[in-house]
C-alpha cells in the first residue's frame, strides 16, 4: 500500500472481514493489485485520502458492493466505472465531479448515492437533488441511474444515426462508384465499338483499292493484248506483205517476160528459130485448152438448163 509515496502495513493486516478501511491514509493512488488479491473485501473505504483520479484497472474490482470515496480530489471517473455492477452503495461526498461516465448507468444494482459537495452541472445537479437521508440517498440513486440511461440511450440512438449515415454515405458512395465503374465501362465499349469500325473501314477501303488495282491491271492487259483500233482490219506481218510483194513483182516479171518472148517469137524472124517454135507450140497448145475449156462451160451451161 502506497501512503505518500512510501510503504505501509500489509492491507490484509487492516481486512476486518469484508470491510477493508484505507481512509486517512493520506493516499495517492489506489493499490489496485493489492486490493485484487483481497475478493472478500467487499466493503472499502477510501475517504480522506488525496487521490486525484481512479486508474481504469480500478474498475476490474468487480466484487466491490460497497465504496466510499468521499473528502478525496476525484476530477472524474474512469469511463468504465459502470464495469462494478456489484455496486450497492457509493459516496461521492466533496469531490471535485463535473459529470459522471455515461457507463455509470450499468450499476443496475445500485442502491445509494452522495453526490453532494461536487461542482456537477446543473442538470446533473438537479437530477441527484439532496442526499441529507437515507430516503433521498436512496431516491438519488435512482433519478441519477435513470438519468445516465437516458443519456445513454441518447447517445446509443446517436451513435445509431452516425453509423447509419455512415452506411448510408457508405452505399453512396459504393453507388457512385458502381455507376462511374459502369460509365467507364460503356466509354470502354463504345471506345472499342469505335475501333472496331474504324479498322472495318479502313479493312473495306484498303479490299476497294485493291480491287480497283486489280481490275485496272486487268484492263491494261486486255488493252495491251487488243489492236490499236477495233475497225481497222487486222494487218498482216510486215515481214509477210514485203514477201508477198516481191513474189508479186517475180510473177508479172516473169509474165512481162513471156509476152515479150511470145511476141518477138511471132512478129520477128526468129519464129523459125527451134525455141520460138516451141514457145509458139506451146501458145497453140495453151489457146486450144483455153477453146476446149470454154466449151466445157457452155455445154454444162446448156444441161444445167434443161
Amino acid at each position: 500500500m502506497s501512503r505518500g509515496g512510501g510503504k505501509g502495513p500489509s492491507l490484509k493486516d487492516k481486512l476486518d472481514g469484508n470491510e477493508l478501511d484505507l481512509s486517512l491514509c493520506d493516499l495517492n493512488e489506489v493499490p489496485v493489485r493489492e486490493l485484487a488479491a483481497l475478493p472478500k473485501a467487499t466493503i472499502l473505504d477510501l475517504s480522506c485520502n488525496n487521490l486525484i483520479s481512479l486508474p481504469s484497472d480500478f474498475c476490474s474490482l468487480m466484487h466491490l458492493v460497497k465504496l466510499d470515496l468521499s473528502k478525496n480530489r476525484l476530477q472524474q471517473l474512469p469511463l468504465d466505472f459502470g464495469r462494478l455492477v456489484n455496486l450497492q452503495h457509493l459516496d461521492l461526498l466533496n469531490n471535485r465531479l463535473v459529470t459522471l461516465p455515461v457507463s455509470f448507468a450499468q450499476l443496475k444494482n445500485l442502491k445509494w448515492l452522495d453526490l453532494k459537495d461536487n461542482p456537477l452541472d446543473p442538470v446533473l445537479a438537479k437530477v441527484a437533488g439532496d442526499c441529507l437521508d437515507e430516503k433521498q440517498c436512496k431516491q438519488a440513486a435512482v433519478k441519477v441511474l435513470q438519468h445516465m440511461k437516458a443519456i445513454q440511450s441518447e447517445q446509443d440512438r446517436q451513435r445509431q444515426r452516425k453509423l447509419q449515415a455512415e452506411r448510408e454515405m457508405e452505399k453512396k458512395r459504393e453507388a457512385e462508384q458502381r455507376a462511374k465503374e459502369a460509365q467507364e465501362r460503356e466509354l470502354r465499349k463504345r471506345e472499342k465499338a469505335e475501333e472496331k469500325e474504324r479498322r472495318r473501314r479502313e479493312y473495306d477501303a484498303q479490299k476497294a483499292a485493291k480491287q480497283e488495282m486489280e481490275k485496272k491491271t486487268k484492263k491494261e492487259n486486255v488493252q495491251t493484248r487488243k489492236p490499236a483500233s477495233s475497225s481497222r482490219p487486222p494487218q498482216p506481218p510486215r515481214h509477210k506483205r514485203s514477201w508477198s510483194r516481191s513474189v508479186l513483182r517475180v510473177l508479172l516479171f516473169v509474165l512481162l517476160c513471156v509476152l515479150c518472148a511470145l511476141a518477138a517469137c511471132k512478129l520477128t524472124e526468129l519464129q523459125h528459130q527451134p525455141l520460138c517454135v516451141s514457145v509458139n507450140t506451146l501458145y497453140e497448145d495453151v489457146l486450144a485448152a483455153l477453146q476446149n475449156h470454154k466449151t466445157l462451160q457452155n455445154m454444162l451451161q446448156q444441161n444445167s438448163q434443161q
